[in-house]
């Protein structure tokens, strides 16, 4: 694969980022792909291995070996109709997948992995770009129909493979607009939104109906998750009116942090802070924004989540900005003989990072303080993992101020409301309990309805999603027709 003695001859290369200092001032993307040549070169650097690691580290198993030897050779049509084999939307993971696929390369062990990612993204635009990317019309339609709740990265995925399948798809998302936790959790400047609209636009040519605004089942009193619907189906309704309904809404419930003048103005959730931004993006106005202009912003949650919330802080203009993490500081370099081929612990600094952030690590928030029912601060305290337990490190204690705290501690299940409108058996995480297996998979106790995605294996990767998308798919349309010619 690639050029038989590339990895001893060339380098990884690195997709590159406009300056800090202009970048800060909008919400665009900001990485600076990889021209042909540099792709070439990487694609040269993969290695003939005889185990390709990279293809089970992908949870999609992309066949990266084929597609870095095709680039190599710059064959770029080739390269994306192996890419697309896999992957619905590669030009999503080619910008926010955190690339397991690399921590698995054999050339990890001990030097450089390939640039799979960068190499990814470099095919997907180029496909945009020369017109590949078309809509795949089921020849012969089944009459079967299929209602998939919930249209982040696992809804459209399994939308599209059972359109493709020759389903009457009818997709179902309680925002205004189709992508999930892709339009209203993830910042614009890591993934812009017209690369969701180009696929709501093949989706529907392939014969998707898109039906946005409309919540299924209901929302628990008092709710904090993100819900525009205009109109509201009963679950039951929708069992009666589908021959098949798959779940694939997001793990939406988040995280709490209960301790003392949790109840003061000026605490969200970061799912109350993202998506207002990107809603405001788009085009939209948004009434009370929270703002981060000239304010000094904590950060609790040291996740993705929490680098969004960072970045979009100082392009508000924040004054500040603080990012805790409960667990201790990772080793700027994992032991490889150790993790390899499996995903590293190590300290990773994202773009947001760079951007402007101080970071503490190992460090726990045990009340917030205010005037005047406004937060004003914070008191923390050092911990160290002992007996099991966080404990906390005596003579530790600290105050930060803090104008605006942003809640990114994760996300502990979906929305229970709704898999108990349907009648859904959960496991011990709130999540609903379906297998993986290859027959009868993602099936739930409740005859003829699926779920996939976070909302049942939990809050998880962008990758993952699809693949359960794609899965579910397979297993909606076995158990429609008694058979499925669609990929697994």
């Amino acid at each position: 694969m690639g050029k038989v003695t590339g990895f001893l001859e060339y380098e990884r290369i690195e997709e590159g980022y406009k300056p800090v200092k202009e970048r800060v001032k909008h919400y665009k993307e900001f990485v600076v792909g990889l021209t042909n040549e540099q792709a070439k070169v990487q694609g040269a650097r993969c290695m003939d291995c005889g185990i390709p690691f990279c293809n089970s580290g992908c949870p999609v198993n992309n066949i990266i070996p084929d597609f870095n030897d095709l680039v190599y050779r710059q064959d770029w049509a080739n390269a994306f109709t192996v890419l697309d084999s896999t992957n619905n939307f590669p030009e999503f993971t080619g910008r926010i997948c955190p690339a397991p696929c690399e921590a698995a390369c054999t050339l990890n062990y001990n030097d450089d992995p390939v640039g799979i990612k960068s190499i990814e993204h470099a095919i997907a635009d180029r496909a945009w770009e020369n017109g590949w990317v078309k809509p795949r019309v089921a020849r012969v339609k089944t009459g079967k129909k299929v209602a998939v709740v919930g249209s982040g990265p696992a809804g459209m995925a399994a939308a599209q493979q059972l359109a493709r399948a020759g389903h009457d798809v009818t997709l179902f998302e309680k925002n205004d607009r189709i992508g999930g936790l892709l339009r209203y959790g993830i910042p614009d400047f890591k993934m812009e939104k017209h690369h969701i609209d180009r696929r709501v636009d093949q989706m529907k040519a392939e014969g998707v109906t898109i039906r946005t605004g409309v919540m299924i089942g209901k929302l628990p009193e008092g709710s904090k998750v993100t819900n525009w619907a205009k109109e509201t189906i009963d679950p039951q309704q929708l069992q009666k009116d589908f021959d098949a309904v798959v779940l694939t809404g997001g793990a939406e419930q988040s995280r709490d942090l209960p301790v003392p003048g949790r109840d003061l103005d000026g605490i969200h959730f970061a799912m109350e802070f993202l998506p207002q931004q990107n809603k405001i993006n788009a085009g939209d106005k948004v009434k009370g924004q929270i703002r981060a202009d000239g304010k000094h912003v904590i950060v609790i949650g040291g996740g993705d989540t929490g680098s969004d919330c960072v970045g979009t802080s100082n392009r508000h203009g924040a004054k500040s900005v603080v990012q805790f993490e409960l667990m201790p500081m990772p080793p700027e370099q994992e032991n490889k003989a150790l993790t390899w081929p499996y995903w590293p612990y190590k300290l990773r600094t994202s773009s947001s990072h760079e951007e402007g952030c101080e970071r503490e690590f190992a460090i726990a928030t045990k009340e917030f303080m205010g005037e005047k029912g406004k937060v004003t601060g914070l008191k923390t305290v050092q911990v160290e993992f002992k007996n099991g337990k966080f404990e906390e490190v005596p003579g530790t204690e600290k105050e930060y101020k803090a104008d605006l705290v942003l809640l990114a501690m994760g996300f502990v299940s979906p929305v229970q409301t709704i898999l108990e409108g349907f009648g859904v058996d959960k496991d011990a995480r709130g999540n609903a309990k379906a297998t993986t297996d290859f027959t009868g998979g993602y099936a739930t106790n409740v005859p003829k309805v699926f779920a996939a995605g976070d909302m049942r294996r939990g809050q998880s990767l962008v990758v993952w999603a699809i693949r359960e998308g794609r899965q579910a798919a397979r297993a909606v349309d076995e158990f429609l027709m008694g058979f499925s010619d669609l990929p697994r």
